[in-house]
């Protein structure tokens, strides 16, 4: 027997097509879905050491564990069956569509809540009613077995020897169906890949498939030790009951029932002796243990099949991602590719997107633009189907890694016009659409307009396309960056204006006078630079950011020169950042003649803009 040199805390279960594995702080479930994809959906759970004191008490943590894998379990396991199998678009039934549209669910949601119903009955009546019912036969065959009498202990052991065999039978039943005996090959990729890391051998595919299929902390031997605790356990409590039943006068259908509900609130204290059982047996691979241990490994030889390789694929990147999770609390939630509402997709981005301090209205706006549908739609219900869902999160996850979402996109709107957009060049902001405003405003019939620091020829661009409705203006955009002027000239061409660029720095490529200058120059604070947002500082360029120590080096610049190239009774309009107007004013107030200064707040309230007349 090979000697475990790893103790894990992570333990997992088959689902349909895949393994789930469950960490200190995370679960992941990864199945192999109908077109042969790997798929992943991993979400952050509650820590033991972060529920309450009482909750991680000896006994009472049995309890709690129970509860949550079995939550966590049958979510994974609906999950998987959701996102292993789904119906293709072009082939969905009428029902299925009906249900989406006017019920604005999908017939997966509507299965897995049968489904879960179903077991529910099946479980209460196969393991709590049923040997019951055998036991209350076999009792009226010997009355020596009868409740309440001399040997009324018999009956409870009688009745889960019963309760033990038919889960035996139920187990040898499942093996009949092929999907079934196809989990039980996962529930062996899972045993095999934590004892894979338990023996402390690298995670491959070889490696796992030479371990063992048994493992200690099995949920099959927690059922079977639940089972066997159970015996006692109601045998204790239902004897001084079956003598109340007697005294009362309690019988039939009534004492059925009332038999049924105590067990079931008997069920958290079999099932925190069994934890704790369990826990125990976990510890050591002693030989003195094996006895105790055997029955479960038993039961594990049937519950358990070699799997195949695509099996423990699935379950090493399940363990490798919990693992990784459990390391790193940096690391992002995963959700599957299938079909969900939209509600729920929405919320897992949001609150995705709210621990990275990303902005919700970029959840909002993938979904707008995935959906082809306005941001206020987004407030009503629907199904997104699976191709739709696989492309919104394509996006999401390319968004947490920092990338603006502009940049994913290829494009954004400014001035009600579309640009392209990329990490050669700054995405437009709203709050520069004040200078194109200003500058269409200023415009008049045969005036010629220099933008400097053009980028991605948004100002520039956009002040033509304007100017064009009613007047004709010459206009001309300029920055030192060759790759931006291959942006600004692409997106002159797609919006089919009038423009012509230059590379130069500043002044130092232009020729001639202009009646309008408009510049959206660099003027962040050089040591600020770092503290800017990640989606800023890491992506877009710091050429058309850093302005220097104090933020206004182009201003001084541009001050010093305009002077060579605005017309008498020009103006120039320049955005600036926050609490720079005034000292931009002073400047050009002492480097030139300007006949006039003014500045321009934006909808915030903050002074965005300055106007300078010449």
């Amino acid at each position: 027997m090979r000697k475990k040199v790893n103790r894990t805390y992570i333990g997992g279960q088959a689902v349909i097509q895949g393994v789930m594995m469950r960490g200190k702080s995370a679960m992941a479930t990864v199945i192999r879905d109908d077109k042969g994809e790997l798929q992943t959906e991993a979400l952050r759970v509650t820590p033991p050491e972060k529920r309450k004191a009482i909750a991680r008490f000896p006994f009472i943590r049995g309890v709690v564990n129970f509860g949550v894998s079995l939550v966590s379990g049958m979510k994974a396991l609906m999950r998987s069956a959701e996102a292993a199998v789904a119906e293709d678009e072009e082939e969905k039934s009428k029902g299925s569509k009906w249900l989406e549209d006017h019920l604005k669910v999908s017939f997966g949601d509507i299965l897995t809540g049968i489904s879960l119903f179903l077991g529910i009955v099946i479980a209460v009546g196969l393991f709590l009613y049923l040997p019951m019912l055998f036991t209350d036969l076999l009792a009226g065959a010997f009355p020596a077995v009868a409740k309440g009498e001399m040997y009324g202990l018999w009956y409870y052991l009688i009745e889960g020897g019963f309760r033990l065999a038919i889960f035996i039978v139920y187990i040898l039943f499942t093996l009949l169906f092929p999907s079934l005996r196809e989990t039980y090959m996962c529930h062996g990729a899972e045993h095999k890949t934590i004892n894979c890391y338990e023996y402390g051998m690298p995670l491959t595919v070889e490696n796992v498939r030479t371990c063992s299929r048994m493992h200690d902390r099995c949920g099959t031997t927690f059922l079977f030790l639940v089972l066997i605790i159970s015996i006692l356990v109601f045998a204790l409590a239902g004897v001084p009951l079956g003598m109340l039943y007697a005294y009362a006068g309690i019988a039939g259908v009534a004492e059925h029932i009332l038999s049924v509900l105590v067990k079931l609130l008997l069920l958290p204290v079999v099932a925190g002796i069994s934890y704790e059982i369990l826990k125990l047996l976990s510890y050591t691979d002693s030989p003195l243990v094996l006895p105790f241990k055997a029955p479960g490994y038993l039961l594990q030889k049937l519950t358990t099949r070699e799997p195949t390789d695509g099996m423990i694929e699935c379950a090493i990147l399940a363990f490798k991602q919990v693992k990784d999770m459990d390391a790193d609390a940096e690391i992002p939630e995963k959700m599957f590719v299938t079909e969900t509402k939209l509600s729920k997709l929405s919320a897992f981005m949001k609150k995705s997107f709210a621990e990275r301090d990303i902005d919700a209205s970029d959840a909002e706006w993938i979904l707008s633009l995935t959906l082809n549908v306005p941001r206020s739609a987004l407030t009503e219900e629907r199904v997104v189907s699976r191709p739709e869902c696989k492309r919104i999160l394509e996006l999401f996850e390319e968004r947490l890694t920092g990338r603006p979402l502009w940049y994913i996109i290829g494009d954004t709107e400014f001035y009600g016009y579309t640009f392209q957009v990329d990490e050669r060049v700054l995405i437009p902001r709203p709050d520069t659409e004040i200078v194109v405003r200003e500058a269409v405003s200023a415009l008049k019939a045969g005036d010629r307009m220099l933008d400097l620091c053009t980028g991605s020829g948004a100002v520039a661009i956009a002040a033509a396309c304007e100017a064009a409705k009613d007047k004709s203006v010459t206009v001309v955009g300029a920055d030192i960056s060759a790759d931006a002027l291959e942006v600004a000239r692409e997106n002159a061409r797609l919006n089919k204006a009038n423009v012509s660029f230059v590379q130069s720095d500043l002044f130092e490529g232009v020729r001639g006078r202009f009646e309008l200058i408009t510049a959206n120059p660099p003027y962040v604070r050089h040591e600020e630079i770092g503290t800017l947002p990640k989606d800023v500082r890491d992506f877009e360029p710091h050429l058309a950011l850093d302005g220097g120590a104090d933020g206004l080096d182009f201003y001084r610049r541009i001050a010093k020169d305009v002077s060579r190239y605005i017309m008498r009774g020009g103006m120039l309009i320049l955005e600036c950042g926050e609490n720079q107007a005034r000292e931009i004013v002073k400047i050009f107030q002492q480097e030139t003649r300007c006949d006039f200064a003014m500045v321009v707040k934006d909808l915030a309230g903050v002074e965005r803009v300055v106007k300078i007349g010449f």
